[in-house]
């Protein structure tokens, strides 16, 4: 913000988010890092499918490391003077809350930080929130009671092709790893709003069978025939997004969507084959 800017807060994040076009997410953020051995990338300097092609390549398995104290300093000062709102990635899934703490204690700068709880697209929800509020000229409680209205109502579910990403980054045991594996079970995953962690809600045993379980959650979620706004996220694939929206639209009406790419640092984990759908009921809480 410059001293003649009308909002009265700035809004900085996290690289846990996965920005869409048609929302206001284009905030500062604090990258995580993509890590491969001894050489290490911010994920601002890579792309997806430069990661998919190390990971079909390279023989040593990547790993993801969080934004540093010092990244959140500098995401704060490119959201210049005044007050600022640090939304982050569920401290159940990374450590970047921390560091956005360090950070703050650093920079000496007024800065409030809000844990998502969540990742990805759910995240970019809260992001969207906060940002709206703050071009409206909104307070800052209003922001926060807006993104946490927007969490309450926001569901969050991925699937992916193979367990072994998730594996390797030491996200599940070895043997639930290969007992999916063996029997190919495609899981159809969370993140659980009481502690911010990846849940389990399903398993099935095709890639397309995992779409329509995710589907399936949605509507049993929201009840058959509720207006939904849909966000999708997508790997290597984007079909497999079509395929979603397509399942969903003959359950429900939809009033918002928009899609776009899972982000390399979120593909270490999850693998090339990946979709997310991140969906919340009606209009958005400021516009009721």
């Amino acid at each position: 913000m410059t001293p003649t800017d009308p909002r009265p807060f700035a809004v900085v994040t996290d690289g846990g988010m996965d920005p869409l076009p048609s929302l206001h997410n284009d905030v500062p953020v604090a990258p995580f890092s993509v890590n491969f051995g001894e050489k290490s990338y911010p994920m601002t300097e890579i792309t997806s499918q430069w990661l998919y092609q190390e990971l079909r390549t390279n023989p040593v398995h990547p790993t993801s490391s969080q934004p540093s104290p010092q990244q959140w300093v500098d995401a704060f000062a490119r959201a210049g003077e005044g007050e600022i709102l640090a939304i982050t990635v569920s401290s159940g899934l990374s450590g970047s809350r921390n560091a956005a703490e360090q950070a703050r204690d650093l920079s000496g700068r007024r800065v409030t930080i809000h844990d998502s709880m969540t990742i990805s697209g759910a995240q970019s929800f809260q992001v969207h929130a906060a940002r709206v509020a703050a071009e409206r000229g909104e307070s800052l409680d209003t922001a926060l009671a807006w993104m946490r209205q927007v969490r309450d109502e926001t569901e969050f579910y991925f699937t992916i092709e193979t367990l072994d990403y998730l594996r390797k980054g030491g996200r599940i045991g070895r043997v639930a790893a290969a007992m999916g594996g063996l029997l190919n079970l495609k899981p159809v995953i969370t993140v659980d709003k009481s502690d911010g962690t990846y849940a389990n809600v399903a398993r099935v045993r095709s890639f397309k069978g995992s779409i329509e379980a995710m589907t399936q959650q949605v509507t049993k979620r929201y009840g058959e025939g509720t207006p939904l706004r849909v966000a999708l996220m997508y790997g290597s694939h984007p079909e497999d997004a079509d395929a979603a929206l397509e399942q969903l639209r003959q359950r429900h009406p939809i009033v918002w969507t928009d899609r776009a790419g899972v982000n390399p640092v979120l593909s270490v984990h999850v693998g090339p084959r990946a979709l997310e759908v991140t969906a919340a009921p009606g209009d958005w809480p400021w516009e009721r």
